[in-house]
């Protein structure tokens, strides 16, 4: 693969714009290239002329008499082509940053305004990528200082819970050891004071193993009192302060006194900090000091320490690829212009801040002993692996697996095709039978594989494109799902529904009791108790993980508002809002099983009060879901937009109330209502999907009616998408106009309406994430922001300040 390939494939989504533009510089030297060709084939017929007076030069010793009697370093000062200047940036008592400039010393030479061209569009890019590269170190060094904090807290939280009392007053004052500059052995403040203060954390600290505290503390003073020096000031101590044999380290002030101005942050991610949000203070509440705080504690700081390492490595990512194209196109440039200018230029990238920078390796450092250290019990593999998850290799056998379940798919669709078509069963009464009790049982199954394969779809295009899509959902890293995983389940499922399906389709009947063979019967119940154990099985198989997280994400919804609401619980109440006819699918399951007669596969759920009112409920819940989520992040973010949208799925809710109120009373007055209030929801729904979700039609685009940035090349497509978006959203004028195909039954003619829906939800899905994509690359978010668990009184820091 070549390097520019290479280069854009390893790329972190988010941030490509702040990479090296690597293909425009490329674009430049072609032209140079391509004007070097030119001018050698205009003058290929002077060389005789050019030879005769390179011999004349030669003889009269004007080249190389003088050039012997140079010294080496003339010789180097007037062969340099580039002079490199850094011009400090800034004003005067704030911290300048140096901006690069390169000088073109051939600036007489045929071309050489190309090459003025190149050298300007290359000091542009690698001044662009020191400075973001500067402004990430920065923001990690601050949440480096933030994270120090919270160490501090936990360590003292655990001398708290973990320590009898008599000890914790003996330990009143005592902290885990820093090690700092000479000068100083106060708090470190500074980001360089940071590495310090990590080296603290990882060096000693106070063990949960079954030691007491007092030996513990021996220890710690052995190991400190051999790693002294003697030119560092004396340790501080609260028995004493003249154990003056332990010298090097300093200490920090008391752990046990910054829990006087620590609270915990509360973050109202659940329905009991909600409620107490809703009655109290939602911003910070006393410390309690038990082993069920202690663990939560833990357990949000390794969240928050793996976070901060992944965005470590990718910035050490970022530099180590910016420094590497740099460094390829100079070469491409010296190899093209038979200059030798890349030494220059690379001296000085060496010398920047982009290649002379180690803060980010020596936090690594840090962080990584500090995590295995305090999170996994000194054990480094664990520590390591849970750090730096390894990318899931694709195995044969799912590939394998694929096809072998794709393969038995189809020969069993076309197998019931045949049988269906041979035995004419649908112009039977026994077929009519079999639509109206069998049909709505299978079909549930037909909505659930179609919705997977088109999320197989949608992962396939968002790889390709490189939508982030795990970050985006917030899957944990490695395991996320591909779309030959999703497909390899959805085929899986839809050859026992097919299976299942053909079993059914044996009419015979038993001519004394008129009933069908109870197994055959029980067949979709059988499968749906399949799914529903699989979904809920707590072992460690069939992608478990991914499997929690959709039940996670599931009763975040059901229990909205309770819950924050992040992307991935609004998105999955999306997909359901298109699934409503699934949803009632599962309703008839237990009408049917439940109150019907399936042996004789006869049922009066049509007739029931009861299923009707059910009916009206299971329609609206996804649309309430959302609405109640919209009316959440309303209130919780002070966006008026999501109170528009969420009346737009109340304007949904009215229109799914009415449409299902003329079907099941069929009244001219129905019909009217249900009509316009479709239009209406119909209308506003597409007008947000469009201008609000995807982000289109914007007229003063440079791309006119889309967006500035589009993933797709082919303007075409989202032409074509906003089309069907259109089309696809009014299908439900067949449930209004009554529309009639004699070749369909009414419920396969409901099923297809339904997967119509489920197909324009699958090309929302990938528009959608396509416009959160270019939102988070144009903010340059590639990174989940986890709370802490401790919140510092900043007042009472204030006062000890002054």
């Amino acid at each position: 693969m070549k390097f520019g390939k290479e280069f854009v494939s390893q790329m972190v989504p988010e941030w490509q714009e702040a990479y090296v533009d690597y293909s425009q510089l490329k674009g430049v030297l072609k032209d140079i290239l391509r004007f070097k060709k030119q001018r050698q084939a205009s003058t290929s017929q002077g060389a005789g002329l050019k030879r005769k007076m390179t011999m004349y030069r030669a003889f009269s010793g004007l080249t190389r008499r003088y050039s012997n009697l140079r010294s080496p370093e003339q010789h180097d000062l007037e062969d340099q082509v580039i002079l490199v200047n850094a011009v400090a940036q800034g004003e005067e008592g704030q911290s300048a940053h140096q901006k690069y400039q390169t000088k073109f010393l051939m600036s007489l030479d045929d071309g050489a305004e190309y090459e003025l061209v190149f050298f300007r569009r290359l000091d542009d890019e690698f001044n662009k990528v020191v400075a973001f590269y500067r402004s990430q170190v920065e923001e990690v060094m601050k949440e480096a200082d933030s994270l120090t904090q919270q160490m501090d807290a936990l360590i003292a939280f655990r001398i708290k819970v973990d320590c009898p009392l008599h000890v914790q007053s003996s330990w009143g004052h005592l902290s885990v050891p820093v090690i700092v500059p000479p000068a100083t052995v106060t708090t470190p403040t500074t980001s360089r004071d940071l590495v310090a203060h990590m080296n603290a954390i990882q060096e000693v600290e106070m063990s949960n193993e079954d030691k007491s505290l007092e030996t513990r503390g021996e220890e710690q003073e052995d190991q400190l009192s051999e790693a002294g020096t003697d030119d560092a000031p004396k340790p501080i101590y609260p028995e004493t302060q003249n154990r003056n044999s332990l010298k090097g380290l300093a200490r920090k002030p008391a752990p046990l006194e910054v829990l006087k101005r620590v609270k915990f942050n509360v973050v109202l991610e659940t329905p009991r900090s909600t409620l107490r949000g809703m009655l109290g203070d939602s911003k910070a509440k006393d410390l309690r000091f038990g082993k069920v705080e202690l663990k939560k504690v833990e357990l949000q700081l390794k969240r928050a320490f793996v976070e901060f390492y992944q965005k470590l490595r990718l910035l050490k990512s970022y530099s180590f690829l910016n420094l590497l194209a740099f460094s390829k196109i100079m070469k491409k440039y010296d190899k093209i212009t038979s200059r030798n200018a890349s030494r220059s230029y690379l001296t000085m990238v060496d010398n920047s801040y982009l290649g002379s920078s180690d803060e980010v390796t020596r936090l690594m450092e840090r962080v990584e002993a500090t995590f295995i250290k305090h999170f996994c019990n000194s054990n480094r593999r664990k520590g390591i692996s849970t750090l730096r998850p390894k990318a899931k290799r694709e195995r044969h056998r799912i590939t394998f697996s694929l096809g072998f379940t794709t393969g038995c798919s189809i020969a069993l669709l076309a197998a019931l095709i045949l049988v269906v078509r041979t035995r004419e069963i649908l112009g039977t009464a026994e077929g009519t039978k079999y639509m109206e009790n069998m049909f709505p049982l299978y079909s549930f199954f037909g909505f659930i594989v179609l919705h997977m394969l088109m999320y197989a779809a949608n992962i396939y295009f968002w790889r390709s494109y490189r939508v982030n899509y795990p970050f985006i959902f917030g899957f944990k890293q490695g395991s996320e799902l591909g779309y030959r995983q999703v497909l390899l389940l959805s085929t899986s499922l839809a050859v026992m529904a097919l299976a299942g399906v053909l079993a059914n389709l044996d009419m015979e009947i038993d001519p004394k009791t008129m009933t069908y063979k109870t197994f055959t019967e029980l067949v979709p119940l059988g499968l749906v108790t399949i799914i529903i154990f699989i979904a809920f099985c707590p072992f460690n198989i069939i992608y478990h993980s991914s499997r929690f997280f959709l039940l996670h994400c599931a009763f975040h919804c059901i229990c909205a508002p309770l819950y924050k609401v992040i992307l991935p619980d609004f998105f999955l109440a999306d997909q359901l809002t298109s699934q409503v006819q699934a949803i009632r699918g599962l309703e008839f399951y237990i009408c049917y099983y439940g109150w019907g007669d399936f042996k004789r596969r006869q049922n009066t759920c049509s007739t029931s009060t009861v299923y009707s009112t059910f009916n009206f409920i299971v329609a609206v819940i996804p649309y309430w879901i959302r609405f109640l989520q919209c009316l959440r992040r309303m209130v919780e973010e002070k966006d008026i937009m999501q109170g528009y949208n969420g009346l737009k799925y109340f304007s949904t809710i009215v229109a799914v109330v009415m449409r299902t109120a003329y079907d099941l009373n069929k009244g001219l007055g129905w019909k009217v209502l249900a009509g316009v209030t479709s239009a209406i929801a119909a209308l506003v729904s597409t007008y947000w999907d469009l201008v609000l979700d995807w982000g289109l039609l914007q007229r003063n685009s440079k791309n006119r009616w889309l967006r500035d940035k589009l993933l797709v090349r082919h303007k075409s497509v989202y032409f074509t998408a906003m089309v069907l978006n259109i089309l696809l959203r009014f299908a439900w004028l067949q449930s209004v106009l009554n529309f009639d195909v004699p070749f369909l039954h009414r419920k396969a003619l409901v099923a297809i309406v339904a997967s119509l829906e489920i197909i324009r939800r699958g090309i929302w899905n990938f528009f959608r994430l396509e416009n959160e994509h270019l939102n988070n690359v144009g903010k340059y978010r590639a990174f989940k922001s986890v709370p802490l668990p401790f919140n510092y009184d900043e007042d009472d820091e204030g006062d000890e300040d002054e």
